[in-house]
């Protein structure tokens, strides 16, 4: 890199903490320190990006690089058969769920899916690189993610594997997080933080902070914004249900749901990715621009369409009967936002509640 580029860089990225400090998103003088300091372009020499709904390749020779690298998005950078499979997150929630994370300077942490390498870096200048620990399950990503952390002067542990296995050789860790989507907390992290540590993770579309207990337990609530991640996946998988097309077989009735709801509500969207687990969905738009059909589908061959006020579904969960459970809730409890709802983990599993843990959400197929 040039001497001029490392000057345009050094003052778009001030002038980016300077933007998520004056949106409250950047709190803590500490990290804002770090991201003042640690460059965030040597980890995305190239990315795909959105320019009239159409991928855009950018690469260090296009001239508006430096400028999109420095924006507050999130940038693709891996595309598997069309589909993103790692990205570097958008900077604002970066900082929020490393600020959530609440590590202090002797803390070891844990990260899961390394990406590009650029949040274990910022780890890395708070802690010292000796206290970090990345995981990811693309070889070839941790391979390039721990050679541009090295030309950074960062040296934290890079393992290629499975992040839901933790990294069992390092434990105890003091904190963990996940920089990829969950259904559900793997128990080996429950066996890895050490009691009072805390997991910050992506579940659904939030990201819940929970703290561990000595009990082979963790609890805590969902933090009040948006998170919006790449499903945790199997090596060369893209980790997203392929759509399986019109499936035959399918059984047909009313909905007097508003299909705009399902499509755009984002409180209610995520109370709907807690309820219809590991599923995708879609919406189609009529010539007037509104919300005319919305389809969602799953791996495990589940599948449903509203359209017209009828919906057709299949498989084994009947994805619209959880769509109407699920807003059934959301409209019995005043729509409630992200931080209303929180999760309990043991080994055996996990539970959802609302505004307390004795006040467990039930679900399973055809309820929340």
């Amino acid at each position: 890199m040039t001497t001029h580029t490392e000057e345009r860089a050094a003052h778009l990225r001030a002038a980016l903490a300077d933007a998520l400090e004056a949106r409250g998103q950047l709190t803590d003088p500490t990290w804002r320190k770090v991201f003042r300091t640690v460059a965030r372009h040597p980890f995305v020499p190239e990315f795909w990006t959105l320019a009239a709904d159409e991928q855009r390749h950018v690469t260090s020779t296009d001239p508006r690089w430096l400028d999109l690298v420095y924006t507050d998005d999130a940038l693709a950078t891996q595309l598997t058969d069309g589909v993103a499979t790692s990205s570097s997150t958008a900077p604002g929630l970066m900082c929020t769920m490393l600020q959530a994370l609440d590590v202090a300077d002797d803390h070891r942490v844990l990260e899961v899916a390394t990406g590009t390498g650029y949040n274990a870096a910022l780890l890395s200048e708070r802690l010292g690189s000796h206290q970090v620990v990345t995981v990811e399950v693309d070889p070839v990503l941790a391979r390039l993610a721990g050679s541009r952390l090295r030309l950074c002067g960062y040296t934290p542990l890079v393992i290629a594997g499975d992040g839901r296995d933790g990294h069992l050789a390092r434990a105890p860790y003091d904190r963990l997080i996940a920089t990829c989507g969950f259904s559900a907390i793997p128990a080996a992290w429950l066996e890895q933080v050490r009691p009072a540590g805390m997991i910050v993770c992506p579940l659904g579309w939030g990201t819940v902070r929970l703290v561990v207990s000595d009990r082979g337990r963790a609890e805590g609530r969902f933090l009040p914004h948006g998170s919006y991640f790449m499903v945790v996946r199997d090596a060369g998988t893209t980790g997203t249900p392929a759509h399986p097309g019109t499936p035959s077989g399918t059984s047909g009735r009313l909905t007097s749901l508003d299909l705009a709801t399902i499509a755009e509500d984002d409180a209610f969207r995520f109370v709907l990715s807690l309820a219809a687990p590991d599923t995708a969905s879609a919406a189609e738009r009529g010539d007037d621009g509104r919300i005319s059909a919305v389809e969602l589908w799953s791996a495990d061959g589940s599948w449903a369409r509203a359209e017209d006020e009828t919906v057709r579904q299949t498989g084994p969960r009947l994805l619209w009967d959880a769509v109407e459970a699920a807003h059934e809730l959301y409209v019995e409890h005043d729509r409630p936002g992200r931080e209303r709802f929180g999760v309990t983990v043991t080994a055996e599993g996990q539970y959802i509640w609302l505004d307390s843990p004795s006040q467990p959400v039930p679900h399973g197929p055809g309820a929340v």
